[in-house]
């Protein structure tokens, strides 16, 4: 195979955020590899999921997300696949991307964010601060059978994956046991982020490993200015779908364009909702700081009292009242007098008041005449009522940043995935084998599955011996006699299921168990990055795998079944 094929196979082994960034098709590649998985199929058996099918959509998604909430945790540790440089990365994609584009859209590269992440130092909060200079970690995606084996790692109880991965999770158990279609899920990333939108009811989107709907979207609390963060501070650089995908930066796209355009104007009506007054006091819960701009009137033994914004909205957090609803009056009640006062705050904005503007006018933010009116009742000393309006308007209607697949070039893959809720496990994995010859996508399926039974060697053993560092690093103290004995001692067990199928050397060292091959594999990225000079092979057999350097050898039972054959790997 030519070279850029040869690293598009390898990085769908690799999977790491800059290899899907420059290889779109991959993120769904990943999906289906975990819908060819046997490990989510195994979750409908689990009675946690007993009766599933007599729940509408929406509640079959909440039982899934408290499901992966209490199995899956998120985990943002970037030392845990090691590190590259960017000259590295920089050379291996320079056929695909040129460095300025890469850096323009990449956080790994240079990218930072619109202002908002300059305000919060986004490289400290994703801890990309500590790799100064050229030097910058791979932050790898990982297959559910890697999130698995995260209980084998020390400060783990069960499963973990980073944001792509939980991402991609999300959609494979949404279509095996939630059974939403594949065509109402759609993978969104931005540079900094991954998340999906699910076309269900008003829609949902998952966000790591929670769900946000559209009525939470607008609630203002914590967890809404969490999600919101990555669609109102962020370009989406790449939507993926079953039709296939669109990315920003390319000027190619697969993805039918009705699909998308249905997709754009669902994700858009999500986002979007009109000015009333209990939005007023949703962005006024997210905006700490206006709140000590605001009193609330409350009358006391029929005398009117004030309190401020800032104390009412604290009270919310364990109580199931709000100062936004029908409730104030209750959540209000529990608050005690002396923390109310008998005269209006110098400048404050009685939120009341503001309530029955909005009321009895009918605010059309879109509107300059209306967005001027209403500004005037924000006029106080406190707060620059221009700043508030602005951001007002930014919490109501959110312009998520999109593709614009009418600058693409349309192409359909030849065949289409066609993969439906009537197929179990098998019928799956045979549709997708029939169509590889004419379907990309689900050709490389098969390489991100790891299946060494239907994929040629060379791909998965170049990405073993380039992109696998932790191990490399990890044995550095030891003599080659001690890294012997350490992958000899490691436990007889792969993290993947089945035969043929393989993990890479890092994913073998980091969870400390691996079949006979894949710690052949492992012992020879050791070696070899310690003498690139000295000839490498593995012998390999249905039942073992046997490493020779030099006259030397290392032999290991294997249960993977792979046919008679020789790897020379230096």
């Amino acid at each position: 195979m030519n070279h850029q094929e040869l690293e598009r196979k390898s990085s769908a082994l690799t999977l790491s955020d800059m290899e899907i960034f420059v290889f779109p098709e991959l993120v769904y590649s990943l999906l289906l590899a975990n819908l060819m998985s046997p490990r989510i199929w195994r979750w409908r058996a689990d009675p946690w999921f007993a009766g599933l099918e007599t729940m509408k959509p929406y509640r079959r998604i909440v039982r899934l997300k408290q499901y992966i909430i209490e199995h899956y945790a998120f985990n943002l540790d970037l030392d845990t696949w090691g590190l590259t440089t960017k000259q590295r990365e920089l050379g291996r994609f320079a056929d695909f991307i040129d460095a300025e584009t890469l850096k323009q859209s990449n956080a790994l590269f240079g990218y930072e964010g619109d202002k908002y992440y300059f305000d919060v130092d986004i490289r400290k909060h994703f801890g990309l601060d500590k790799y100064a200079g050229d030097v910058i970690p791979y932050w790898k995606t990982e297959t559910v059978e890697a999130m698995d084996a995260f209980k084998y790692r020390e400060n783990y109880a069960g499963g973990a994956g980073e944001c792509v991965s939980l991402a991609v999770l999300y959609a494979a158990a949404l279509f095996i046991v939630a059974r939403i279609p594949l065509k109402d899920i759609f993978l969104m990333a931005t540079p900094l982020h991954s998340q999906n939108f699910v076309d269900v009811g008003e829609g949902v989107l998952t966000n790591n490993r929670r769900l946000v709907t559209r009525a939470m979207w607008f609630n203002g609390t914590a967890l809404s200015a969490q999600a919101r963060r990555a669609l109102e501070n962020e370009r989406v650089t790449l939507v993926a779908h079953e039709t296939g995908y669109v990315h920003i930066l390319f000027p190619d796209a697969t993805i039918q364009p009705q699909a998308y355009a249905g997709f754009a104007e669902r994700l858009r009506r999500f986002l979007q909702v009109g000015l009333t007054d209990e939005m007023l006091g949703n962005y006024i819960r997210h905006r700490r700081d206006i709140q000590k701009c605001f009193q609330i009137r409350y009358p006391i033994h029929g005398v009117d009292h004030y309190i401020g914004a800032e104390r009412a909205f604290a009270y919310e957090q364990g109580s199931s009242f709000k100062v936004t609803d029908a409730t104030r009056n209750k959540l209000l009640s529990e608050i005690e007098v002396e923390y109310f006062s008998h005269e209006l705050v110098p400048n404050g904005i009685v939120l009341n008041d503001l309530e029955d503007y909005l009321r009895t006018h009918r605010v059309d933010l879109n509107n300059a005449a209306d967005v001027e009116a209403l500004r005037k009742q924000f006029s106080c000393g406190c707060l620059n009522a221009a700043v508030a309006i602005e951001g007002l308007i930014r919490f109501c209607q959110t312009v998520p940043r999109i593709p614009d697949i009418r600058e693409k070039t349309v192409r359909s893959e030849p065949v289409p995935l066609a993969i439906t809720l009537d197929m179990d496990r098998q019928a799956l994995i045979a549709r997708l084998e029939a169509i590889r010859p004419q379907n990309a996508v689900a050709n490389l399926a098969f390489y991100a599955y790891r299946d060494l039974t239907r994929t040629e060697p060379e791909p998965f053993l170049l990405a073993a011996l380039e992109r696998n560092p932790v191990s490399i690093v990890g044995a550095a103290a030891l003599t080659e006699e001690q890294v012997l004995k350490r992958v000899a001692d490691m436990s007889n067990e792969s993290i993947y299921d089945g035969p043929g199928r393989l993990a890479q050397p890092d994913e073998v060292w980091n969870y400390g168990r691996g079949d006979g091959v894949e710690r052949a594999i492992l012992l020879a990225n050791i070696l070899h990055a310690r003498a690139p000079e000295k000839k490498i092979s593995i012998e390999i057999a249905p039942t073992a795998a046997r490493l020779i350097m030099d006259g030397r050898e290392a032999k290991f039972k294997s249960s993977k079944q792979l046919k008679q054959q020789v790897w020379p790997l230096a």
